[in-house]
């Protein structure tokens, strides 16, 4: 029996097929095509609309651990987002350090887990300068002491807290810490051949750089995605911009900006021989009288007619009227 085309098959030998083509030529250009494999086990669970809504949530949260860092440590902290990704959870593991500040957490009243692991370096400079250090110290990372892990404390709660203020713009979630753990293998919170969603941040501590990470289990994501609708997204923004809308925000924004005024007194022509042989003092003739109004442009476009003059012993143009 013969081998029946598809529609879609047909019209692609039509979009291929030119006057005078052979047989061998038509199928050279249909097996020259590229082929992009797919890989059907990439553990994307979330859209791409939804990660930069995660990205949104999370900024606001990097602005409001920044400040409380800024008032603790007393000097400057910029925290970024440097990715928003889904892996396997095996590869994060394997990405981990041990020992590592580690602690499980979960989203009350659902089913999601996570994760907030803190590089040994950034926990070990935070409990130095919380204790009065200069953050300058070493320490041997081969062991966290409960000492470390009370101080650190302080500051993972008020993560939590911070977390649960970014949410908030859509949802309200409270975030409690289950354990502490220096091993990420007993921190399991997930199979390993399951997805997650791991949003990585960089904290500049003066000229240092660390890393802090989220690792959020995403097997029970859906029901959080769910409330992210249309309205909730517009509403996310930083909280510089609470209570704003966008035009409100543009409108504040065109109102800082510079724009370059020029005012053009007249004109005048001489040849090149009097241009060289000009000095100072020397006076050119404009080709406008005293009482011609002058032309104001912005940014290169004649908007309005003005005349000269001082106020406050300083030159000055006043507008008299607008150009049609």
């Amino acid at each position: 029996m013969a081998e029946l085309l598809s529609q879609s098959e047909i019209d692609a030998l039509l979009n291929n097929v030119k006057d005078g083509d052979t047989d061998e030529q038509i199928e050279a250009k249909i097996t020259s095509r590229e082929v992009i494999p797919f890989d059907f086990r990439l553990p994307n669970r979330i859209s791409k609309n939804q990660l930069r809504t995660m990205r949104n949530i999370h900024e606001n949260f990097a602005e409001s651990f920044s400040s409380f860092l800024v008032s603790k440590l007393q000097t400057i902290v910029n925290i970024n987002i440097i990715s928003v990704d889904q892996i396997y959870y095996s590869e994060y593991v394997l990405s981990v350090s041990n020992p590592s500040f580690v602690y499980t957490f979960d989203i009350v009243d659902t089913d999601i887990k996570a994760i907030l692991e803190i590089s040994p370096e950034f926990g070990s400079t935070l409990v130095e300068r919380l204790l009065g250090g200069s953050g300058s110290g070493k320490k041997n990372n081969e062991t966290i002491t409960a000492i470390e892990e009370k101080v650190m404390d302080v500051v993972v709660d008020r993560i939590m807290l911070d977390l649960k203020k970014s949410w908030a713009a859509f949802t309200s979630y409270e975030f409690k810490v289950d354990k502490f753990e220096p091993n990420i293998d007993f921190a399991q919170i997930t199979s390993p051949n399951e997805s997650v969603l791991i949003i990585s941040f960089e904290i500049v501590l003066e000229e240092k750089r660390f890393m802090m990470n989220f690792c959020f289990a995403t097997y029970a994501f859906d029901s959080v995605m769910a409330k992210l609708t249309s309205q909730s997204l517009s509403s996310i923004r930083p909280y510089k911009y609470k209570g704003t809308t966008a035009q409100e925000i543009i409108s504040q924004n065109l109102k800082l900006s510079e724009i370059q005024v020029k005012v053009e007194f007249g004109r005048s022509k001489i040849t090149f021989n009097e241009l060289s042989n000009l000095n100072v003092g020397d006076i050119i003739k404009l080709d406008t009288r005293i009482e011609t109004e002058n032309i104001i442009s912005f940014a290169g476009k004649p908007l309005y007619a003005g005349r000269p003059g001082v106020i406050n012993n300083k030159k000055a143009v006043k507008i008299t009227r607008k150009l049609n």
